[in-house]
């Protein structure tokens, strides 16, 4: 008799534990579902386009994705035709398609490139660059950050 007592309470212990499980997993499911998904074009009229720090003149930027006092921030940043962007490092990989224009690229150590929308890029973490939009722009850089974002200048 108390066998079947234990085993009992031991099947009750069970049905409790996986029902709780079950509602655990149902609320993460529920908040994953409930945010939306997005889909932009740099031309598209509802961005809101921000001036980038003075250190980069005729640029700005817009935020797809994230905050920017968050890892894991997507944005577009929007360099006029013929605007050099001075030499700069960021604590965070960047991984970046050029959408428009051609970008002049150097990174520290590289040959700079030319590149054409359409091109992807990768940038490492803390490795000084510098870039140029030709007179084919503007150039708009579709950037994803894996760390927050930062952008410090580099002195000469």
């Amino acid at each position: 008799m108390r066998t079947i007592k234990i085993k009992t309470a031991l099947k009750s212990v069970l049905f409790i534990s996986l029902f709780q499980l079950n509602f655990v997993l149902a609320q993460d499911n529920a908040h994953e579902m409930a945010e939306l998904s997005i889909s932009k074009t740099h031309q598209d009229e509802s961005l809101m386009w921000h001036a980038a720090p003075d250190f980069f003149p005729d640029c700005s930027f817009t935020i797809l994705h994230g905050e920017m006092t968050k890892p894991n921030l997507d944005l577009f940043f929007k360099i006029e035709s013929n605007t050099e962007v001075v030499n700069h490092t960021h604590k965070s990989p960047e991984r970046m398609i050029l959408m428009s224009g051609d970008l002049e690229v150097q990174y520290e150590g590289e040959d700079p490139v030319v590149v054409k929308a359409g091109s992807y890029l990768y940038g490492p973490a803390g490795k000084p660059h510098r870039a140029k939009c030709l007179d084919n722009g503007p150039c708009v850089l579709f950037i994803a950050l894996v760390d927050t974002f930062d952008a410090v200048v580099v002195k000469e």
